[in-house]
């Protein structure tokens, strides 16, 4: 029986999972959404949440124990400089698990953990992820356009340059 035992061990040993999680934590608070499995998105829960509420204090003792925690200083800025203000009158409940369906290759359940408001966010990448793809699909057409107009061109001057040689 597993009666108040907590946390998730997630078939790793001690160093595995504490490295997983804090790389996930730290992906999390730089994306605002990854897709990851179930169990794992409810064992990140508890720590993105602490995360935030030390981006909430925001006093110099709480920075550096975020700093500690998280894997790069840009993490550390935006959980400051912008999560920690976002939930500042928000008390818990930073987080949303939304199951996306099943793994192809193995069957696992997966789901998106995101923050609370992190909509915007999302829509803005989006968005340039779209006028990117828009504008790369503009150049390879007018690649495309120069390559036909050359190899047109290529080929009226052939035609009347083999005929000069025939004769």
């Amino acid at each position: 029986m597993r009666h108040k035992v907590g946390g998730w061990k997630l078939g790793r040993n001690t160093a595995h999972r504490r490295s997983l999680l804090r790389n996930l934590a730290t992906s999390l608070i730089v994306e605002e959404r990854i897709e990851t499995t179930v169990p794992k998105a409810k064992a990140l829960r508890p720590q993105v949440e602490k995360m935030i509420t030390l981006g909430k204090r925001g006093d110099l003792a709480a920075r550096r124990q975020a700093a500690a925690y998280l894997m790069t200083k840009d993490a550390v800025r935006k959980l400051f400089d912008t999560i920690g203000p976002r939930f500042g009158d928000r008390n818990g409940g930073y987080t949303r698990i939304v199951r996306t369906g099943w793994r192809k290759g193995d069957g696992a359940d997966n789901a998106f953990i995101e923050l609370l408001g992190s909509e915007q966010v999302i829509d803005e990448k989006r968005q340039k992820r779209a006028e990117a793809r828009t504008k790369r699909a503009d150049e390879v057409r007018k690649q495309m356009e120069e390559a036909d107009a050359q190899a047109k061109a290529e080929a009226g001057a052939e035609p009347a340059a083999g005929g000069e040689s025939k004769e």
